[in-house]
C-alpha cells in the first residue's frame, strides 16, 4: 500500500494526510504494510514533501515579499536542492488581509537560490506557485546579481509596478554558478508571461490586483521583456512567450532567462522523491488533495500520481475534502474511485476543522472496500 497524497490546503499537511489514512487503514488490517510518500506539485508544501522523503531541511534568513526579513527553508540531499519560491515570496508571507500586487518582490527567492548554491547544490529544483508577487522574477534576478536601472541610473523600485520605469538591464553580474548547475523550473502552470493568458491577467486578481493594476502589471512586464531583449537578445522575447514564463507572477520568466528548464511540477517531484521504486512495491495507491476538481486534471499532484500508477498498471483511489469531478473524469485520469470527506460530513466548516478524524473514518471505509 502506497499513500502518495498532497496536502489538504488549510486543514492537513501532506504528512498528516498520510498519517491519518494509515491509521484508518490499520483499523481494518492492523499489521498492514503502508509506505507513505507525501507529494507536492511545486507549489507550497514542496519543501515539506522533500523533507518527509529524507531530504535535510536548511533554514536561511531572506527578504519577504515586502522586504521584511523572514526565515525560509529549502531541502537538500546528495547535491540536489528543492527550493520553493513560496517559502520566501509566497502569499503566506504577507500580513493577513494585506496584498501588494504592484510592489511585492521576489528578491528573497533569489536569496534562497543563492543559499542553495552556497550549500553546494549541483541540481536545483525550483518549485514555483502560491506567490504574492507579479514582478517577472526581477527581484530574484537582482538578488542573483542582475541590475535593473531607471533613466537616472538608479535601481527601479521593487515589484512589477516599478518595472514601468526600467531603462536598462545588466545581467553581466549574474552568479556564474547558475551556468554550471542543472536548474529545473517545476510548476503546474504553463501560462506565458503577458497577454490574456499571462501572469497578471490570470493570477493578478488572486494577489489583490484590481483591473487597473492588472493592466499596469501587464504593460510593465511587456516593457521588462522588451528592455531585456536589448540586453540579452531575441531569446528574451522567446522566453516571454514560453510555457511556464507566467508561473508565480512571472518568476518562471526570470528562471528561464538564467537557463532553467521547464517541467511539470508533479513529474519533477515524483522523480526527486523516488516515486517509481515505491510504486513498484505497492499493490494499491492512495492519492488525493483538498479539492478534486477541474484544476486537478491540469497537472496537479493526484493527476500526476494517477498517470504514473496507471502506466505501471497499479490501481489508484483518491481521498479529498470535496469532490467536483464526475466518475468518468476520474476514470479518464486513472482514478478508480474518490472518497470525499463531505460524503461523511456534509458540513464544509466541520470538514475543514475536523479533517483529521473524518479522514481516518474515510480511510477505514477504503480498507473495508479494498483490503477484504
Amino acid at each position: 500500500m502506497l499513500i502518495a497524497a498532497d496536502k489538504f490546503k488549510g486543514s492537513l499537511t501532506a504528512v498528516q494526510v498520510a498519517e491519518r489514512v494509515t491509521a484508518g487503514l490499520r483499523r481494518v488490517v492492523p499489521d498492514l504494510d503502508v509506505e507513505s510518500l507525501p507529494v507536492a506539485d511545486g507549489g507550497d508544501g514542496t519543501v515539506a514533501a522533500a523533507v518527509a522523503a529524507g531530504f535535510e531541511r536548511r533554514e536561511v534568513r531572506v527578504a519577504g515579499p515586502l522586504g521584511q526579513e523572514v526565515t525560509a527553508a529549502f531541502a537538500l540531499r546528495d547535491g540536489t536542492a528543492v527550493v520553493e519560491m513560496a517559502e520566501a515570496s509566497g502569499l503566506q508571507r504577507l500580513p493577513a488581509g494585506v496584498f501588494a500586487p504592484l510592489t511585492a518582490s521576489t528578491y528573497g527567492s533569489g536569496e534562497l537560490l543563492r543559499a542553495a548554491l552556497d550549500a553546494g547544490a549541483r541540481t536545483i529544483v525550483f518549485g514555483v506557485g502560491g506567490s504574492a508577487t507579479t514582478d517577472g522574477g526581477a527581484g530574484m534576478l537582482s538578488a542573483l546579481g542582475a541590475r535593473f536601472l531607471d533613466a537616472d541610473g538608479e535601481p527601479v523600485a521593487p515589484g512589477g509596478g516599478g518595472l514601468a520605469d526600467l531603462a536598462s538591464a545588466d545581467l553581466s553580474g549574474l552568479d556564474p554558478r547558475l551556468a554550471e548547475i542543472e536548474f529545473v523550473l517545476a510548476s503546474d502552470v504553463d501560462n506565458p508571461l503577458t497577454g490574456p493568458k499571462g501572469a497578471p491577467a490570470v493570477y493578478g486578481p488572486q494577489k489583490g490586483a484590481s483591473p487597473d493594476d492588472v493592466e499596469i502589471l501587464d504593460d510593465a512586464l511587456a516593457h521588462f521583456a522588451k528592455v531585456l531583449e536589448a540586453a540579452v537578445g531575441p531569446k528574451a522575447a522567446e522566453f516571454a512567450a514560453s510555457p511556464g514564463a507566467g508561473a508565480a507572477g512571472g518568476i518562471g520568466y526570470g528562471a528561464l532567462l538564467v537557463g532553467a528548464r521547464f517541467r511539470a511540477g508533479i513529474e519533477v517531484m515524483l522523480d526527486v522523491l523516488g516515486f517509481a521504486p515505491a510504486l513498484e512495491r505497492a499493490d494499491l495507491v492512495i492519492t488525493g488533495e483538498g479539492s478534486l476538481d477541474e484544476q486537478t486534471l491540469h497537472g496537479k499532484a493526484p493527476a500526476g500520481v494517477a498517470a504514473a500508477a496507471r502506466a505501471a498498471d497499479k490501481e489508484v483511489v483518491a481521498v479529498c475534502g470535496r469532490l467536483a469531478l464526475p466518475p468518468e473524469a476520474l476514470g479518464r485520469a486513472g482514478i478508480r474511485r474518490a472518497y470525499p470527506l463531505t460524503e461523511s460530513e456534509p458540513d464544509i466548516q466541520r470538514c475543514i476543522a475536523e479533517a483529521g478524524p473524518i479522514l481516518e473514518d474515510v480511510a477505514e471505509r477504503i480498507g473495508r472496500d479494498f483490503l477484504h
